[in-house]
């Protein structure tokens, strides 16, 4: 959104930038106050004769033979949802290639074991293979080392892989269908296309480091027609999921913590549901509540971000730190009285659960469970609370809200621990069958000499 024509005391516009110059206390007031008077869907609205969809682009670079487009297409059960602009965007709901967080999985793995452990509920198809690489966007977001070009490459490249994954099961290209679990890569690669779109000379730099890769489909960039979250699957299947729901949750109070990444880069992809708050707010994970039954509880830092901003992390841990508790925990526990505070991204979650401790050194004690809405979903599907959701991974209580919606987490944690045994004992139990997850080199094994099949 553009603040160049913004003319608020103690700003100066830089084109679309919005930077702080001599910052007084008022000033930082008359900010928040703007903040908070402008938390639904219309401030993103101003300029909308400015914003394209970059997917007009891409078909006429298609027709003009430039790129191979992957697209959403009959094999991926595809539903329609609106975005901010009332645009289509087709979301794969079958078929689906994991593209994982690299902070989920070492951080948060109870994370990315919802996820699986909902599409196997679903009888969704999937490929989980271990063929793919980080976005690289921490370099990027988190010390500016990165360049557009490697990022670009990245992004394309795992994205080829997804197109490509399906020859290993004697499918045809393009059957799997890239999600992407980490709202930052999500948000990188939202933003890489758009560059990709639009220069040329990117173009051409890639072109020849994805050549020398073998990354190119006919001699071309592999452009996805959608760049779709995981968290945008679980809003459209959201219907399918609360069919099987076993726990009652009409008794939580939530509050959603939207991230920045998901629906603050690239606005006009984000999904927005005239269903879900009268389409004033992002839909992803709110709706899903909803469907639930959950009480979603406003308050007035919904915008805020969550203070990882991934530099303030690194280099200003401490403003993190007060902003995650001041500006979020502490107003969603005083002003809105939650019992929960949902997520759909892993620095989000990972900013918001463990910084909590922090407070206890000066006096500031807001304990607040957080957790994913995959995670909150297998739970309301009856997935057990340690072993699937794996809140014991988590740094904020979980125990109170797990006994408010009727789990016994502790006998949940005693079947636990009894399991963990059996585990060193050798019996081992996966959610998906881990021959499936390697498709190519050293210990690849064809799916027909694979007994028993297994997986998805």
């Amino acid at each position: 959104m553009s603040r160049s024509g913004d003319k608020s005391p103690g700003y100066t516009g830089f084109g679309d930038e919005w930077r702080p110059s001599n910052l007084t206390p008022a000033d930082a007031r008359r900010a928040t106050d703007w903040v908070e008077a402008k938390i639904d869907r219309r401030s993103m609205l101003t300029d909308k004769d400015r914003v394209e969809d970059v997917r007009d682009a891409m078909w006429e670079l298609e027709k003009d033979g430039e790129i191979v487009v992957h697209r959403v297409d009959d094999r991926h059960a595809p539903v329609t949802a609106r975005t901010l602009y009332g645009w289509e965007k087709k979301v794969p709901t079958n078929n689906l290639w994991h593209h994982k967080s690299c902070g989920q999985c070492g951080n948060i793995p109870g994370y990315p074991s919802s996820v699986l452990w909902l599409m196997n509920e679903l009888d969704i198809s999937y490929l989980d293979e271990t063929d793919q690489t980080s976005c690289t966007a921490w370099n990027y977001h988190g010390s500016g080392i990165g360049n557009v070009v490697s990022l670009a490459t990245v992004f394309l490249r795992n994205f080829h892989q997804a197109y490509v994954s399906a020859k290993a099961r004697g499918l045809s290209e393009g059957t799997y269908y890239p999600l992407v679990h980490c709202g930052t890569s999500f948000g990188n690669y939202k933003e890489m296309r758009t560059f990709l779109m639009h220069s040329a000379e990117l173009r051409a730099e890639v072109k020849k480091i994805l050549e020398k890769l073998d990354r190119l489909v006919d001699g071309k960039l592999l452009i996805p027609e959608e760049i779709v979250h995981y968290s945008e699957w679980l809003h459209v299947v959201r219907d399918r999921i609360a069919d099987r729901q076993k726990i009652d949750m009409s008794g939580v109070r939530a509050t959603v913590h939207p991230a920045c990444h998901v629906y603050k880069m690239v606005p006009e992809d984000a999904i927005y549901d005239e269903t879900v708050l009268d389409g004033n707010r992002v839909a992803v994970s709110t709706g899903l509540l909803d469907t639930l039954g959950v009480q979603v509880i406003d308050y007035s830092t919904w915008y805020d971000c969550c203070g990882f901003g991934f530099r303030h992390i690194i280099g200003e841990r401490e403003f993190t730190r007060s902003f995650a508790i001041d500006r979020k925990i502490k107003v969603a526990v005083e002003e809105a009285r939650a019992d929960v505070m949902i997520g759909h991204d892993t620095g989000c979650i990972t900013t918001l659960d463990k910084n909590q401790w922090i407070g206890r050194a000066v006096d500031k004690v807001y304990a607040l469970p957080i957790m994913a809405d995959c995670q909150f979903a297998a739970l309301a599907l009856g997935a057990h609370p340690y072993k699937l959701a794996q809140l014991h991974w988590h740094a904020s209580p979980f125990e109170t809200l797990l006994e408010k919606i009727g789990i016994d987490w502790e006998k949940a944690k005693a079947e636990f621990e009894q399991y963990l045994e059996e585990v060193k004992a050798g019996k081992i139990e996966t959610l998906y069958d881990p021959r499936l997850a390697i498709t190519s080199g050293e210990g690849y094994v064809k799916p027909a000499e694979i007994a028993g099949g297994g997986g998805k």
